[in-house]
């Protein structure tokens, strides 16, 4: 993907009750009825303590690997309530983001959580905060200011793409993203889902539950029981 020179300052937004909808759903549970699609790769870790589950609208940044000058611009031209989704082009070398720049992202802009697809630093403070922040790993190694890079432009993020606006959702298993347009007709079946797995946890926590239809899928995979050892 080439990295040009541009900053967009508009997105198309989800709706705010939406967002307030998702803060009440697992990860895993939007996953599972995107077709176990849309998650992040599991590189992009939690790296923080957050109180509450991260989301929000994505402010996509896609920059030059090793290089923040377009990061920087991000932290100018975000908006409160916001997720930085920063595109690192796969690099593992430098941080890209460390204390100074989230705290102002914080401090200052409000945002409701910050994902790279790349390393951070100052990890002993900030996996202390509240702020949910999402990275690859940690590195002293320091970042170049030279751009190129874009702002609001469609990215690669933990091998899923992510357009401007796109509702990102965050918790302890990882990060899910669910696509703007079609964030409104998920709800309900995401909501739904859950409920169902709720109940299936209770039942299986209360002896009611079963799992009558194990038997039938693995006849129909083909898989042999055997009432034996095992012997070579």
């Amino acid at each position: 993907m080439q990295v040009g020179k541009r900053i967009f300052l508009k997105r198309e937004l989800p709706d705010k009750n939406l967002i307030e909808k998702y803060k009440k759903l697992p990860s895993s549970n939007v996953a599972d009825c995107m077709n176990r699609r849309g998650a992040m790769a599991p590189r992009i870790k939690l790296m923080s303590k957050p109180k509450a589950e991260m989301c929000g609208p994505a402010f996509t940044v896609h920059n030059r690997p090793g290089d923040n000058l377009t990061i920087y611009a991000a932290l100018k031209y975000c908006h409160e309530g916001d997720i930085i989704v920063i595109d690192n082009e796969g690099d593992n070398t430098r941080a890209v983001i460390g204390e100074v720049m989230m705290t102002w992202l914080r401090d200052q802009r409000h945002v409701a959580g910050v994902v790279v697809d790349g390393p951070i630093r100052d990890i002993d403070s900030l996996r202390n905060w509240d702020l949910p922040i999402y990275a690859v790993s940690t590195t002293p190694n320091g970042p170049y200011k030279e751009g190129p890079g874009e702002i609001n432009v469609p990215i690669s993020c933990g091998n899923i793409s992510v357009n401007p606006g796109d509702l990102m959702l965050g918790d302890a298993d990882g990060v899910v993203k669910i696509a703007r347009e079609k964030a409104a007709e998920l709800l309900p079946i995401v909501e739904k889902f859950h409920q169902e797995d709720e109940a299936k946890a209770a039942s299986f926590h209360n002896g009611t539950g079963n799992i009558d239809w194990l038997d039938e899928k693995l006849k129909n995979k083909d898989y042999k029981i055997i009432d034996d050892i095992y012997r070579p």
